[in-house]
Parts: C-alpha cells; structure tokens; sequence
C-alpha cells in the first residue's frame, strides 16, 4: 500500500517537480495546492494525505497557518515543513504548530524519501540522526530509561521551545548565562544532538514537550 503524500508550495514548478519525483519513489501524491487556502478548497475525505508537506512562507495563509488548520481539522495526518528557511525562530514555529520534522527543500531525493518513511512509521524525523551517529544512538536508546534529567534540565527544555532567546531563557529561569549554557551542553550529550532544533524534537520525541 503506497504512503499517501499531500503538498503545500507557492512555487508551482517546484511543487509539480516534488510531485513527479514523489511518484518515482513510490508515493501517491493525492493533493497539491499554492497556499492554506487552496488546500481547504481541495482536500476532500478522498485526498486526505498520510503525510502533508508544507512549505512556510505562502501568500494568503502561509506555513504556520496551514499547519495549525491541519492539526484541528485532520489530526492523524503526519505535518513535515519543507522550506529555505533555516532560521531558528521559524523553525520553532512549524514544530510547536504540529510538524513532526522540519526539512530544507536542498535534501537529496533518497534523504527525502527516508524521512518520509521514518515520519510515516515512526511519526517523528529528526536531521540530526544519520548514519554517523546511529550506533551511538541504539546505544543511547538501550540506555534510555537509565539517564536522568533534572528538573532544571527539562524546565530549560520546554523554554526552548518557545520564542524566547537562551539569554531570555535565563532571565525566565532566573539563572546566570553560565548555567543556561551549562543546562544546554547537557541536554545536547544526553539526546545525541547538536542544535536547539535537534534538541526541541528529540524532547518532543521522549514525551518531555507537549505541545
């Protein structure tokens, strides 16, 4: 049974050219609109995706909008943000909207279609995990219920969450920039990550975020 693939891009030649590459890899592509809006004219019982790729940055109701309406309206259909937009904040924004991994849209084809399966099966895709890393990983996993946080550590984890900068964050907690660097090179050895990006989804991924 093919995964059901929906998508959302102003961009109508890249959005016909992910589309066609889709269907090469295996996927059904059963929806495809310009923008928020369009997808609310288009999506019938018969076109709901498994999974919806949303673009962020859309004229009439953009990624963040979209997303929001999908998680209301369609809940079991699984959002993943496929933008140019690296920044920070506008990541945040997709994840606390419902997206379950935030891809750029300069991933290769094969990295694409193994996000796809892993937020299909696994409802969650993460960048920061690949092949490098993934026998540290299995091991970390294994080890999973053994590592602790602390109360400081997960406080500080769902403040990442947010809009807030780390220094805001500081200033939140009531506690030195030393401490908020300390609390964040802690949690990155404890979930395998590298970045607040990595680290927001991981936390999402262990149930220490509800968003």
């Amino acid at each position: 049974m093919k995964i059901r693939v929906g998508l959302v891009d102003d961009h109508q030649l890249f959005r016909k050219s992910v589309s066609l590459m889709l269907r090469s890899l295996g996927y059904e592509v059963v929806v495809d609109a310009g923008h928020g809006k369009e997808l609310q004219e288009k999506l019938t019982p018969t076109t709901v995706p498994d999974i919806m790729l949303i673009d962020v940055e859309m004229p009439v109701m953009n990624g963040v909008e979209t997303a929001r309406w999908l998680k209301q309206t369609h809940p079991t259909v699984r959002l993943v943000a496929l933008s140019m937009n690296d920044k920070e904040h506008v990541i945040m924004g997709m994840i606390r909207v419902g997206c379950c991994s935030y891809l750029l849209k300069d991933i290769a084809p094969d990295v694409l279609d193994y996000a796809l399966r892993e937020v299909y099966y696994k409802n969650y895709y993460n960048s920061e995990i690949n092949d490098s890393n993934l026998g540290k990983l299995v091991i970390e996993n294994q080890n999973e219920f053994a590592t602790t946080y602390t109360d400081k550590e997960l406080e500080f984890l769902n403040l990442a969450c947010t809009d807030l900068t780390y220094k805001q964050i500081g200033t939140k907690m009531k506690v030195s920039e030393r401490t908020v660097d300390g609390l964040r090179e802690s949690l990155f050895s404890k979930l395998n990550v590298v970045s607040r990006t990595g680290m927001v989804m991981e936390g999402m991924r262990k149930g220490f975020i509800k968003l």
